[in-house]
C-alpha cells in the first residue's frame, strides 16, 4: 500500500475528527453515515475510520451506522477491509462502491443519508466541483474534511457550511525520500473543513494542532502564502494572532470574545484557546480594554479597541 507524508498526515487528521464527531452524531439521531472519498488509491484511511467505528461499540448498537468508501484506483481494498468489517457491529454497514468522488452525490443519496447527520471526507488534487460540496452538506446536517489543491472557503460558504476553516500544511523534508523532497519543506495543498457546530469547528482544529505536532506539520493561512507558516509544535508565537485580533476590532469596533474566538478559529490558523491568551497580551499591552477588570476572560465579555 503506498504510502507518503500527506497520507500519513490526512489519515491521522481523519481518525480523529470521525472519533469526535460519530459519538455526538449518535447521540442526536439513530441513523449516521460517513462518507469517504479519494481521487486514485485510497492511502488506508479507509480501514482506520472502521476501526474507529469498532471503537464505538457500545455506542452504536441499537443505531444504524453507513460508512460508504469510494476509492476507484485501490483495486485491493475490499480484500484490506475485509478482516475489519468482520469484527464490526451488526448494525454498521460498509459499501465499497465503484468510482470515486464524484460519485459522492449519487452514493449518499442511495445510503439513505438524507435527514440524518453526515461527514465526508474528500481528497482531491484540485479544485472541489461544488455539487460534492452540497452533497456533502446533505441539507443542513452534513460536515465535510476535504482535501484540495487550493482554497476552498468560498465554495463551502456557497454549498450552505457558516463555520469554514482552512490552513495550508507545510510538510517536513524528507532526509529518506528522493532530492526533491530531502530538500526542504514542502506545501501539501489545502486542508478545510466546512461545519454548523463551534464545537466540531474547535474539535477539527484541535485536532490539526495535535497531528501538526507529532509530524512536525506546519500551517500556513492559505489567504496569506507569503506569510511565515506557524509552528504548532509547544507553545505557539502569538504575535501574529494578536495583530489580526486588534485588526479585526479595529475594523468591526468592540466584539464578545466568543465572536473573537470564532474568528479565529475561521479566519486564522490559531485554536480557541490561544485567542483567549492573544487577547489577554492584547489587555496587558493596552491596545484593548475589557468589561471586568479581574477573573478569566468569558466568553459575553465585550472586547473594545482602545483609541
Amino acid at each position: 500500500m503506498p504510502t507518503n507524508r500527506t497520507t500519513d498526515f490526512l489519515r491521522e487528521l481523519l481518525v480523529r475528527q470521525v472519533a469526535t464527531w460519530l459519538p455526538a452524531a449518535l447521540h442526536r439521531s439513530r441513523r449516521a453515515t460517513v462518507a469517504l472519498a479519494w481521487a486514485g488509491a485510497d492511502g488506508g484511511g479507509a480501514e482506520a475510520v472502521l476501526r474507529v467505528v469498532a471503537g464505538h461499540a457500545a455506542q452504536v448498537r441499537g443505531r444504524q451506522v453507513t460508512v460508504l468508501v469510494l476509492a476507484d484506483g485501490a483495486a485491493d481494498l475490499p480484500a484490506r477491509l475485509g478482516p475489519i468489517e468482520a469484527e464490526l457491529p451488526a448494525e454498521v454497514t460498509v459499501h465499497l462502491l465503484p468510482g470515486g468522488p464524484d460519485r459522492l452525490p449519487v452514493a449518499v443519496k442511495a445510503g439513505g443519508a438524507a435527514g440524518s447527520p453526515l461527514f465526508c471526507f474528500l481528497d482531491l488534487p484540485g479544485e472541489v466541483p461544488p455539487r460534492l460540496l452540497d452533497a456533502a452538506a446533505n441539507g443542513r446536517t452534513g460536515e465535510v474534511l476535504l482535501h484540495a489543491g487550493s482554497a476552498t472557503r468560498a465554495a463551502l460558504v456557497a454549498a450552505g457550511f457558516p463555520l469554514v476553516a482552512e490552513v495550508a500544511p507545510v510538510l517536513p523534508a524528507d532526509p529518506s525520500g528522493d532530492a526533491a523532497s530531502a530538500a526542504g519543506d514542502a506545501a501539501a495543498g489545502v486542508v478545510a473543513f466546512g461545519s454548523r457546530s463551534d464545537r466540531s469547528l474547535e474539535a477539527v482544529r484541535e485536532a490539526l494542532w495535535t497531528v501538526g505536532a507529532e509530524l512536525g506539520v506546519r500551517y500556513r493561512d492559505p489567504a496569506d502564502p507569503a506569510a511565515p507558516p506557524v509552528d504548532v509544535a509547544g507553545e505557539p508565537a502569538l504575535e501574529p494572532l494578536a495583530r489580526q485580533l486588534l485588526a479585526e476590532l479595529r475594523h468591526g469596533g468592540p466584539r464578545p470574545v466568543t465572536e473573537l474566538r470564532r474568528h479565529t478559529l475561521t479566519a486564522t490558523v490559531y485554536r480557541a484557546a490561544d485567542a483567549n491568551r492573544a487577547l489577554t497580551d492584547l489587555v496587558d499591552a493596552g491596545d484593548v480594554r475589557r468589561e471586568r477588570d479581574t477573573g478569566r476572560l468569558a466568553g459575553d465579555e465585550l472586547i473594545t479597541p482602545t483609541p
